[in-house]
């Protein structure tokens, strides 16, 4: 699957100071440094390289194929793709493509074969014409990233196969730690191999739009800005400036390459956007989970408590800050896509009495109506230590009523306060419960 590199800056509460974290999508089976694996402490904890037990939904998808349950439906020009993405529940309309070639299926990439991205809240597929396999990246709500690849070879029972020598390249120091996704921002040649990277690009939703997307195809239209998108470099000569070319919006990619083999003719702008956050958001929601787990594992933690010294607090607090898109970068206009990717988006929910959902776009202002990040209804979010949660909440009461003054969180409008507020009530039943116990009692 492509690579897609980023590196977060987030600032932590108060003294917790600036967490950098770069963080890895991608299936990789070539030599790389780092660890093989997780550290042995680690290891025995979180149990990451033990397939047993792995209820990611690959893993899940593969039990149903073994009893028969279910049946992969092979073709000649697309291989598994089709059906796979049906049995998962992915959207075609998350295509997003990517001609630069950095991963590992990179002789098959380029200008006129771009890799096709396709995901949901919880599993990254990449697909690339003429490809050997499916890459697939599949995330266990306890152990994280789970690395597959599918033989494009019809078979009666095809089988996933889990790739642990990917942590070689997906885990180490760049990833702090956790086995993670990748994205980049490159200039390309003619021919899709990186000429040089964009240097101040942080992948998520704090990067400019005029830092994003060197190397990727992209369709739609923003207003009033510009990207790096549908562009290469014709002699491989890095340009004087890192500015943006003149944007001209490509709403069609027929004119590009042959779009024929993929499910769409699209690199919808929008799905780029949300999945740059998504990506991001996951590794984050990875980092907490190993930092909780391995502190209660060492007796750090021996009850729910919310305090400064809490030993996964930086982790809780990078998190938090990121979920509530504390360091967005505005949108300076209207963005549209060129798919059916915004309304079958928004309409997966859940909403609240009013109607109202934390996956409402907004696309003028900022990516979404409301600032919170739609994964706080994941199987990772809910897999978090009971503890942690209890942090969580605890801050976000503390947030939504208005009584943190720290500058990240003062400048929140009252009104979207209420309205998170009153969406997570209405739709996380372990936040209204932990509510319930915790408001104060009435004069």
């Amino acid at each position: 699957m492509n690579h897609i590199l980023f590196t977060i800056k987030a600032a932590g509460r108060r003294a917790l100071g600036c967490l950098v974290v770069t963080l890895l999508l991608g299936i990789c089976r070539f030599p790389a440094f780092g660890q093989t694996a997780l550290g042995e402490p680690e290891e025995a904890v979180i149990h990451y390289q033990d397939s047993s037990g792995l209820s990611d939904p690959i893993s899940r998808l593969q039990s149903r194929i073994q009893r028969g349950e279910t049946v992969l439906q092979h073709e000649p020009q697309r291989g598994y793709l089709s059906s796979l993405l049906k049995e998962l529940g992915i959207s075609s309309h998350s295509q997003c493509l990517v001609f630069s070639k950095t991963s590992s299926q990179n002789t098959h990439i380029g200008p006129a074969t771009p890799r096709a991205i396709y995901f949901n809240d919880q599993v990254y597929i990449g697909w690339v014409p003429q490809g050997e396999v499916i890459d697939i990246v599949s995330v266990d709500p306890s152990r994280g990233c789970i690395f597959f690849t599918l033989d494009q070879t019809e078979s009666i029972r095809p089988q996933f196969a889990r790739q642990l020598d990917c942590i070689r390249c997906h885990q180490g120091p760049k990833t702090s730690g956790v086995p993670g996704v990748l994205v980049r921002s490159v200039f390309t040649g003619p021919d899709g191999y990186p000429v040089s990277q964009i240097s101040d690009f942080v992948s998520g939703h704090n990067s400019p739009l005029s830092r994003r997307w060197g190397g990727w195809y992209v369709t739609g239209r923003i207003e009033n800005d510009a990207h790096l998108g549908n562009f290469f470099l014709p002699d491989r000569t890095p340009p004087p400036s890192m500015e943006p070319m003149a944007y001209r919006p490509v709403t069609n990619l027929c004119a590009n390459f042959d779009v024929n083999p993929y499910l769409t003719p699209d690199s919808d702008v929008v799905a780029l956007l949300v999945l740059e956050h998504q990506i991001r958001m996951q590794n984050l929601l990875i980092r907490l989970n190993y930092d909780a787990r391995l502190a209660q594992a060492a007796s750090m933690v021996s009850s729910p408590r919310v305090a400064e010294t809490t030993p996964y607090a930086l982790a809780a607090e990078a998190l938090l800050e990121y979920m509530l898109f504390r360091n967005e970068t505005p949108l300076k206009g209207k963005v549209s896509g060129t798919s059916g990717f915004s309304a079958t988006f928004q309409a997966a929910g859940p909403r609240d009495r009013r109607g109202r959902s934390l996956r409402d776009l907004d696309l003028t202002h900022r990516i979404f109506r409301y600032p919170c990040s739609y994964l706080i209804y994941s199987p990772s979010f809910d897999a978090l230590p009971d503890d942690v949660k209890a942090y969580l909440w605890t801050r976000l009461d503390t947030i939504f009523a208005g009584k943190d003054s720290t500058q990240c969180y003062a400048t929140i409008p009252l009104e979207d306060r209420q309205a998170l507020r009153e969406i997570l009530e209405d739709t996380k039943p372990e936040y209204s419960a932990w509510r319930k116990v915790h408001e104060p009692a009435a004069p």
